[in-house]
């Protein structure tokens, strides 16, 4: 690097510019800045210490500070054009590529985490031709998360040089080089090492590999308990909570060694800076969350000019030489120059395939003319009158029949309607072009043999029916099909008055296509203006690349050569070559054609333009048009191209042309350029740049107005005043020459047609109305027209407006590597959350990696960041040719939006920067001084609102006077009942009473089990716990069972020995490794003594795969009850007292906590009694449970209460239902059970699954008419869309409307509420989701506007009492107010026996007391939030009935911006976002927001989702989506209640074992 520059002076540099330079070599070095951009920088670093440094532009030297006049005469330096090798690009001005380079050479790298992708979502080329870089290897820090093998051997070379290797890529690439399948190595090969923060989707957790072991499981700090991984089984989170935390994360609580979470603090790390000074907050009332309103910048620019005056062009000679009319030229040429060529048609080879001479045009016309009035008919009427508007339908490289067509309609007196050929029947804007036909009453369309051949056909061979259009008759115009007209025969066509000649469509910017009509004067002026404007002499040639369907003269007798688009696609110096062959003195041509020519004309030596006179620009308004028409002269100027021959013009489709530059011998003034400041545009303001050289643009002029014309600038938005000359505004045109309407459409016409500029003081300023032309600009020096951009593409974020077009432009400067496939870049915002956000859409080069890819967006995001100062919200790439093509091979943009909005755009690549673009978002919410409790009940007190407490009935009223107490025999009638005494008692009465009836997936009973057999089974199994397992009373049991009576009667046996049983859930033979850790757990925390099992599992926990999970030596004694000798016990145990313990519950949460809590004999007795009571249960009754019996309420219902009440129940496993879905229905119906028990996922499994067989059910014998109550068992708000969802789908087997109900447990009381048979039905309230946010509760009508409805969760058990305590002051509070749902009855757990990780956390969660009013009462904590309502109905004492409506678990809330969510409700919006995302589960990471989705649809479609979510949770909840994670479906897991498991989906997420599709970092 020495010889960079010259050798330095000896004098000392200060020490800023000694660091500056430090500082240019290590970007340099790092790649952040190019060489040529160091050596201009360090030259500009020691110009003032050094006279002269070689190479400086001496221009940067004396930093030419003095402001420039506005507009610099645009001289022609003969400037080397860039040598560029391929056109698959958009022209790009080289002024604006070197901004864009260095305003990314300016920023300082923000590093940015890279989206990371399923190896099958890459379908670019396979893991084995990427080649690694020389010096690389796999990098050390990957732990032993390694490539699988084939690629291993060759990445662990040498590691002793890999780290400054992995360093360069990721400080170098302009992204922070993570996740994809390659990294890129700087001299842009792609590399096959993983990068340290690669995220390889290809490696999956269990791939196989070759050098280490499986990965060690990142969230628990013990290696072989890798066990999360299937869902739909209740594992565990295997970290203490409390002490696993500093094994696992660092300072910063991120993980260590774990790639996603290195992810997600590279994103925070990008999110802490903050990039823009922070709005003006306002004080926001913490209930009404108001969007942030952004406030006018004071120091913006202003317009500071006069107002402008009307400007007009010079009068419109009106030649009397000329002839009169269009019609009228047309046969003037066509008879007395009758061999004068008009129009030349070329195919794609560039040969002239027809000449149309004037003579053919004329005879041709006539002969349709005369066809079309006199040769259609329908029902003897002719088919057309004068005035019918007739569809013309001709490919663009058919220009000879189209203008036969076209003034054979005009002679006929009919209005064309020119349209695209349609190629498909759903083709890009095709049903909108079908609307106009319709609105215009086509009824006709004209078109060539060809064209019609080609076109989609019907069964009947008939042109099929495009969506959306009326039924038309085709008519093809070949010579062949037209009759000739009789000699004496000529039409009476009027051609010069205001009826309507044709009508030219326009697609407007949200996709609705509109018909421009166009007057038959009006069309004269036109051809008289431009004729005047351009010089046109007769028999003039000229060459038009355009779409010939916009631009047709006959006027001049003029020679056209119509070169199409085809033809330009494949040969792009066809143009040019016409030009010289036909020695044409015009050319109408667009910058791309200029843009193509130039990258295809090397080798070309012998082309000459010096024929033209004029080679007219038609879209000069576009901010790339400049640059390609200085490069197109500074190449052909040496070919006899003179400078002052070309001529931007503007046009609009309403105002026809609008300016367009003349050629000085037309007496055109000089050509002008205009170099304005970004910043200032984008407030509407002209300034020209000075100090900020990066974010400037650069216009050029597009002439003077036409003649006969006046042009005046009004204001965008509002009244139409006039603007001030230095402010930019919409361009409105008076003309005799302009469109008349919109077809049809009066409203927008008059809008549109018939504005009237008024002055300031709102005085008209003219008496005729001006036509807006949609393009927006200024008036400059000598009265030149300045086009800045069109009202279509203008995008309004916050208080400043935006062009697409030059965000277009600065994204096209960004890439020299050739990466947008064709320049193909489409630009349009999307309202979210009530502002304009930007989306950017590109299709990428077919061989473009993911790597150039991410690399691409993040240096595009940066380069408009830097010269538009605005962020983009979204930023898509597509594979190549995707995109919806307008007619012309550009990009439909309007349905190019409509695709994204509607998740149809099928991305390959997704960058969504929602953190950086939306900065209206409410402000956060400070916590408030709470009230304290003692002013609260005072409050409520005032306000006349009673403390929110509720009660089941008395249990005292109700003691049980059953036949149990009178019939005991003396051992039994004491006051209390245990469980084991009323077995004994029932086996003693009614010893063959049936109790339980257990079904298989056939429906045929596989057990039963009367009072005596239980007794019986019960006695065995205490018999062998005492003799083969040597147990005492108290010792602990684990009853490892699949659901069936073996396990009722362990648990009995367990109960006659003393023991204390625990039941656990046995582990799936299929899936051991995830499974059998956490039975594991169980047995070990509940200290068993003893293990009791069947044969088959017994052999399992055995086995040598179970070796694998868990260390198998280490079990206690495994009994296998199976076949146990006959036996009875001595004397069955009774417990000392009712408080003793009667058995462990042990249970996972939903946040990943495994909790056991201890039932004391009298809770277990107490809960029977309530349950009994409320659903009144008789030993005549039976009852179906479809639950599983393990823990909580289904455990209860399962094991205990038929025991307890005599009744009888039908026992249906939920497993069997993944084989016969209806299983629970058929028993509910056979059995004719009134009251029946099941869970969500059971309900959810007969909604998805019995949809459509409801009628054979019934056919069948199906009847749900028996059932009172059917009870959703849960520890969780109800799911009311699921209940309604089922009560309606069943009403049609009879089930009744108001039976489906919902019960509420949880740890400290499994069971709170529940319906029973008695009481008024379920009440639903709608509450605002926003109130909830800030724990409050507002009720609402229903479908008011951010409404949630909540369902009460069943009628309170008698005995429970239940009260809302504030969740940090403890203080009681009122009716209809949010917190803690705090109980106290008999039946509580009587605590923890142990809570994995957190004891002291719950230590308050069973003695807790009030801090204020009734201190005495000792309550239990629920952990949920929840609130009490008193209704209008009243219950069976006749008292008003008070409903509790369960909002969600405290646990589970997220607390984000200061304010408290529930996931459900994240979920309901994400999962109604689109039809293709199945299930969603959502949870925090270090206070980013991540979205998992489960994608039921094809890989491709999954990036379409991540825009969807991110929009739908901004607008519904105010929350910006962190990470969007894209999964196969049945990834989020899901435990036996149904409930998601959402903090295992996160750990799984953190130790990378989802496998997910894609994985998108919202910046």
């Amino acid at each position: 690097m020495a010889d960079r520059g010259c050798p330095l002076e000896a004098a000392p540099l200060p020490a800023e510019v000694l660091e500056s330079l430090a500082e240019l070599e290590l970007e340099l070095s790092e790649g952040d800045i190019t060489q040529k951009g160091y050596e201009k920088k360090r030259a500009k670093l020691l110009a003032r210490y050094i006279p002269l440094i070689q190479g400086v532009d001496p221009c940067l030297q004396t930093e030419n500070r003095i402001p420039g006049p506005l507009m610099t005469a645009a001289t022609s330096k003969p400037q080397k054009s860039r040598a560029t090798n391929s056109r698959d690009e958009r022209f790009r001005s080289d002024v604006h590529t070197e901004a864009v380079q260095a305003a990314l050479a300016k920023y300082k790298e923000r590093k940015m985490p890279m989206p990371s992708k399923r190896r099958s979502v890459l379908v670019h080329s396979s893991v084995e031709t990427y080649t690694p870089p020389d010096t690389s290897s796999a990098s050390e820090d990957e732990g032993s998360l390694r490539r699988p093998g084939r690629l291993t051997s060759a990445l662990l070379q040498s590691h002793s040089s890999i780290e400054p290797w992995l360093d360069r890529v990721i400080q170098g690439s302009s992204t922070s080089s993570s996740a994809s399948s390659t990294s890129s190595h700087p001299g842009g090969r792609p590399a096959a090492a993983p990068s340290t923060t690669t995220a390889l989707a290809g490696l999956t957790a269990h791939a196989h590999i070759d050098l280490h072991s499986a990965p060690p499981d990142v969230t628990t700090g013990l290696a072989e308990h890798s066990h999360y991984e299937r869902p739909q089984v209740a594992s565990v989170r295997g970290i203490p909570r409390g002490h696993g935390r500093n094994v696992l994360e660092t300072a910063d609580g991120v993980p260590v060694n774990s790639r996603v979470s290195s992810k997600i603090q590279q994103l925070l790390n990008t999110l802490k800076r903050p990039k823009r000074p922070p709005l003006k907050e306002f004080f926001v009332d913490d209930f009404e969350e108001l969007l942030e309103v952004q406030q006018p910048d004071p120091n913006q620019p202003k317009p500071e000019g006069d107002q402008m005056a009307v400007l007009k062009g010079e009068p419109l000679s009106v030649g009397t030489s000329g002839p009169p009319s269009l019609l009228a030229a047309l046969q003037l040429w066509g008879t007395t120059q009758s061999k004068a060529p008009c129009l030349t048609a070329l195919d794609t080879a560039g040969k002239a395939t027809c000449t149309l001479t004037y003579g053919k045009l004329w005879s041709r016309s006539l002969k349709l003319a005369y066809t079309l009035l006199n040769k259609l008919t329908s029902k003897n009427e002719p088919l057309l009158k004068p005035g019918d508007r007739v569809a013309l339908v001709f490919p663009n490289s058919d220009p000879v029949m189209f203008m036969v067509a076209f003034y054979g309609c005009l002679l006929a007196e009919l209005v064309p309607v020119p349209i695209e050929v349609p190629l498909t029947r759903k083709d890009a804007g095709s049903q909108q072009v079908g609307f106009l036909l319709g609105s215009c009453g086509v009824t006709l369309a004209l078109t060539t043999d060809a064209c019609q051949k080609g076109l989609p056909k019907a069964p009947t061979g008939e042109v099929a029916t495009f969506k959306g259009w009326p039924p038309l008759a085709w008519l093809v115009i070949d010579g062949k099909h037209l009759t000739k007209p009789p000699k004496d025969w000529y039409p009476l066509a009027q051609d010069t008055g205001s009826g309507t000649a044709y009508i030219e469509y326009k697609t407007s910017k949200e996709g609705s296509t509109v018909g421009v009509t166009v007057s038959h004067s009006s069309l004269l002026a036109q051809c008289r203006a431009l004729t005047q404007a351009c010089g046109y002499m007769e028999a003039e040639t000229l060459t038009n690349v355009l779409d010939f369907k916009r631009d047709a003269s006959v006027m001049n007798r003029m020679h056209v050569v119509s070169i199409p688009y085809a033809l330009m696609k494949v040969n792009p110096l066809s143009w040019i070559q016409k030009v010289c062959s036909y020695k044409a003195r015009a050319a109408l041509v667009k910058s791309r054609d200029m843009h193509w020519s130039l990258l295809a004309q090397r080798g070309q030596r012998d082309v000459c333009l010096s024929s033209l006179r004029m080679l007219i620009v038609a879209d000069g308004a576009n901010p790339w048009s400049i640059s390609s028409c200085d490069a197109f002269l500074n190449v052909f100027q040496s070919r006899g191209l003179r400078p002052e021959v070309i001529c931007p013009c503007a046009s609009s489709p309403e105002a026809l042309t609008v300016a367009i530059r003349r050629p000085p011998d037309l007496g055109g003034p000089p050509p002008r350029k205009a170099v304005l400041s970004m910043n200032g545009l984008s407030y509407g303001v002209i300034r020209v740049d000075t100090e900020e050289k990066l974010s400037v643009l650069t216009v050029q002029d597009v002439g003077q107005v036409m003649p006969g014309a006046s042009v005046c600038v009004v204001k965008v938005d509002g009244a139409p005043y006039l603007c001030k000359t230095d402010e930019i505004g919409e361009i409105c045109v008076n003309s005799i020459a302009t469109g008349t309407a919109y077809y049809g459409l009066l409203g927008i016409t008059k809008n549109v047609f018939e504005t009237v500029p008024v002055t300031a003081d709102g005085v008209p300023v003219s008496d005729r109305p001006f036509t807006r032309t949609g393009l927006l600009g200024f008036i400059g020096p000598d009265n030149l027209v300045f086009v800045v951009g069109k009202l279509d593409g203008l995008m309004v974020v916050g208080v400043r407006r935006h062009n697409a077009d030059d965000i277009v432009a600065t994204a096209l400067a960004v890439e020299p590597m050739k990466f947008v496939y064709r320049g193909r870049i489409a630009v349009f915002s999307v309202t979210v959350l009530h502002d304009d956000r930007i989306v950017l859409v590109a299709e990428q080069r077919p061989d473009a990696s993911e790597e150039d890819s991410f690399q691409w967006m993040s240096r595009v995001l940066q380069a408009i960041d830097s010269i538009h100062q605005v962020g983009v919200y979204c930023l898509a790439l597509v594979p190549a040719n995707t995109l919806p093509k307008a007619p012309l091979g550009g990009i439909h943009i309007s349905e190019t939006k409509q695709r994204f909005l509607e998740g149809m755009l099928h991305p390959c690549n997704v960058l969504m920067c929602p953190h950086t673009c939306v900065t209206n978002l409410p402000k956060p919410r400070q916590k408030q001084p709470e009230v304290g409790p003692a002013s609260m009940i005072v409050g409520n007190l005032v306000a006349g609102k009673r403390i929110a407490q509720a009660s089941g009935r008395e249990l005292a009223h109700l003691e049980d006077s059953d036949q149990a107490r009178k019939c005991m025999k003396p051992p039994f009638s004491v006051q209390f009942l245990f469980l084991a005494d009323v077995l004994q008692w029932r086996a003693h009465t009614t010893p063959d009473h049936p109790l339980f009836l257990l079904l298989n997936a056939k429906g045929t009973v596989t057990s039963t089990a009367t009072c005596i057999q239980l007794h019986k089974r019960a006695e065995r199994v205490a018999a062998a716990l005492m003799e083969k397992g040597r147990l005492d009373a108290g010792d602990h049991v684990a009853l490892v069972y699949p659901p069936g009576v073996d396990l009722i009667a362990a648990f009995y046996g367990c109960l006659y020995c003393g023991c204390v049983p625990v039941t656990v859930r046995p582990p799936h033979p299929q899936n051991l490794g995830t499974t059998l850790p956490t039975v594991k757990m169980i047995v070990e925390v509940s200290k068993s003594a003893c293990v009791l099992s069947t044969q088959a599992i017994t052999r399992l926990l055995r086995s040598k795969e179970a070796a694998a999970a868990v260390d198998v030596r280490t079990w206690p004694t495994i009994l296998d009850t199976d076949d146990i000798p006959k036996k009875k016990v001595a004397s069955i145990f009774r417990p000392p007292s009712p408080d003793v313990l009667a058995y462990l519950d042990f249970s996972v949460s939903t946040t990943g906590i495994l909790a056991g809590v201890k039932m004391s004999h009298a809770a277990t007795s107490a809960l029977c009694r309530s349950i009994k009571l409320q659903c009144e249960l008789y030993p005549s009754r039976q009852i179906a449970i479809c639950l599983d019996p393990y823990c909580g309420l289904g455990f209860a219902l399962w094991c205990l209460c038929s025991v307890y009440s005599g009744h009888q129940s039908v026992l249906v496993p939920p497993l069997e239902l993944e084989s016969n879905v209806s299983l629970w229905l058929s028993a509910v119906s056979q059995y004719k059970a009134r009251v029946t028990f099941c869970s969500y996922s059971v309900m959810e499994m007969c909604t998805k699954g019995l949809g459509a067989q409801t009628g054979a059910l019934r056919m069948k014998g199906v009847n749900l008419s028996c059932v009172r109550t059917c009870m959703v068992v849960a520890e969780e708000r109800p799911r009311i869309s699921l209940t309604q969802s089922f009560s309606k789908l069943f009403k049609d087997l009879g089930l009744p409307a108001r039976a489906v109900s919902t019960t509420f447990g949880c740890r400290v009381n499994v069971a709170i509420c529940l319906q029973g048979t008695t009481g008024p039905d379920p009440t639903t309230v709608y509450v605002d989701m926003r109130a909830l946010r800030h724990d409050r509760v507002r009720l609402v009508e229903r479908g008011s506007p951010h409404s949630l409805p909540l369902m009460e969760s069943g009628k309170i058990l008698p005995g429970v009492k239940v009260i809302i305590a504030h969740t940090e002051t403890k203080g009681p509070l009122g009716d209809s107010h949010l917190g803690e749902i705090w109980v106290s009855s008999p039946h509580n757990a009587t605590g923890y026996y142990t809570v994995y990780g957190e004891e002291t956390l719950h230590a308050d969660h069973f003695s807790a007391r009030l801090s204020f009013g009734d201190t005495q009462t000792i309550w239990a904590r629920t952990g949920y939030l929840g609130f009490l309502r008193r209704t209008e109905l009243t219950d069976a004492s006749g008292e008003r009935h008070d409903a509790l409506y369960v909002v969600g678990s405290l646990d589970e809330t997220l607390e984000l911006r200061g304010m408290r969510y529930h996931p459900i409700d994240i979920e309901t919006s994400v999962i109604r976002a689109h039809r293709s995302i199945a299930e969603c589960a959502v949870f925090t990471w270090t206070n980013l927001l991540v979205v998992v989705v489960e994608l039921d649809g094809l890989e491709q479609d999954a990036l379409d989702l991540v825009a969807l979510v991110t929009n739908v949770v901004l607008e519904e909840h105010y929350l910006v989506v962190g990470v969007v994670v894209i999964v196969d479906p049945g990834v989020i897991p899901i435990n036996s209640r149904g409930e998601k498991q959402r903090m295992h989906l996160r750990d799984g997420f953190l130790a990378d074992q989802l496998d997910p599709i894609y994985v998108a970092y919202n910046m």
